[in-house]
């Protein structure tokens, strides 16, 4: 009788050890997943800052948690109409700053300073990303811009993407001249519920960039850009970021796919950024 007690206890002993790594193999995997989805870098540099034939300058820096930042400073020609202006322009969540030069180009033909940066894990950066470490490393790339000699209220943050989730927060946490928001999204459990949807994201996602509930504390102009045909992240994201924003505010709506915006609407885009400029008394 003892035995079969000891027997039954052991059993079920044994099922609630297989339950429980169970489930620690599920949840793994799960935040494997989640990584995967959000943080798709790339450590091969296609070209370098010169392939775009203009003054350069190739910049290593530290994030306050010691990993070492790559980014490329431009900057803006001689004749510039906002020469004390600078754009920190934090990338989407797929390859690096290597990728980006059209951006880069139309960013400097506006007559702006450009400094793009690649998130720890990517391009040249050391460390694996992560949330907190891409807005330690957006708060990096902001000390370095004013270490330049860049007042604070005459720096733009544009993010494009999962960038726009990481300018935001530094919204937050500095001050800044201007927020540009281009395809982005209002957090990344809405937009993960909205690709995934047989999956309980909302419940259990661990990587948030929650935008919408960040924009209310932000009081700078901000410009959001979206295109109706994004496919990747749907126009209403754009929407309710755009309702969620305090004013000054500008909406522009470019055309094509999440990727495809600078080439199916050059003129939306150049124009828009080029409007918000003097809308937030950052040019004449």
């Amino acid at each position: 009788m003892r035995r079969s007690i000891w027997l039954g206890r052991r059993h079920w002993i044994v099922g609630l050890i297989e339950l429980t790594l169970g489930g620690v193999l599920l949840f793994t995997m799960l935040r494997w997943f989640e990584h995967r989805q959000v943080y798709i870098p790339s450590s091969r540099m296609d070209r370098g800052g010169e392939w775009l034939g203009r003054a350069w300058e190739d910049v290593y820096f530290t994030a306050s948690d010691g990993t070492l930042l790559n980014g490329w400073f431009f900057p803006c020609g001689a004749e510039s109409k906002c020469p004390d202006v600078a754009v920190i322009l934090c990338h989407g969540n797929a390859g690096n700053i290597s990728h980006r030069f059209e951006k880069y180009s139309l960013l400097l033909d506006l007559g702006l300073n450009v400094f793009a940066f690649d998130y720890r894990g990517y391009g040249r950066s050391k460390g694996k990303p992560g949330e907190e470490g891409t807005y330690l490393d957006a708060e990096a790339a902001y000390q370095w811009v004013v270490s330049k000699g860049f007042a604070s209220e005459r720096i733009v943050g544009m993010g494009e993407s999962l960038g726009g989730g990481v300018v935001a927060e530094l919204a937050v946490r500095e001050r800044l001249g201007g927020l540009i928001l281009q395809s982005s999204f209002t957090s990344i459990p809405d937009l993960g519920s909205e690709l995934f949807p047989w999956l309980p994201v909302q419940r259990m996602a661990s990587i948030r960039y929650d935008t919408i509930r960040k924009l209310p504390k932000i009081r700078v102009p901000v410009l959001i850009m979206h295109s109706r045909k994004d496919s990747l992240i749907g126009y209403h994201h754009a929407e309710r970021n755009f309702a969620s924003a305090n004013s000054p505010k500008r909406i522009v709506e470019l055309s094509g796919d999440h990727n495809e915006t600078l080439a199916f609407s050059f003129d939306a885009y150049r124009n828009g950024i080029r409007d918000f400029l003097v809308f937030a008394g950052l040019s004449d």
